[in-house]
């Protein structure tokens, strides 16, 4: 029996593929690099860190909300908002406190809300460098 020619029925040869895992893993890390830079991005350090201590319900119209704020640039003014939220976890009071500027990074804030309803807690909702003219001390 002769042998046939691989052409002749479509058969072609086998060809090199030492790149293909290379590729694939250059892929991979590559993909891999950019979760992490995402990920740092959106959850590692931020220029302004509110964190809340705890809080304090007065009355049915009032909590009180204890909070710090740790900034990168304590020179600089920023806003946060202070939120109180009733057992089912709807917002019931709201508020804009001012963090003046001052030499210390860390600077610790109690405020007063006013509320809608009975407050069953409080937090800080966030804080921004982008302080509103109204709240500004000039």
């Amino acid at each position: 029996m002769s042998e046939r020619p691989a052409d002749r029925y479509g058969i072609a040869p086998r060809r090199n593929r030492r790149w293909l895992p290379y590729a694939l893993g250059l892929v991979v890390i590559l993909a891999g690099l950019g979760v992490a830079y995402m990920g740092y991005k959106n959850f590692g350090p931020q220029d302004i860190e509110p964190d809340r201590v705890g809080y304090d319900i007065i009355d049915d119209h009032t909590m009180s909300v204890d909070f710090k704020v740790t900034r990168k640039d304590p020179g600089k003014p920023v806003v946060c908002w202070v939120r109180a939220m009733s057992g089912d976890t709807d917002e019931v009071g709201r508020r804009e406190v001012l963090v003046p500027a001052s030499t210390s990074g860390t600077v610790r804030i109690n405020t007063t809300l006013r509320t809608t309803a009975r407050a069953g807690a409080g937090n800080v909702y966030g804080c921004s460098d982008k302080v509103p003219a109204y709240l500004r001390a000039e």
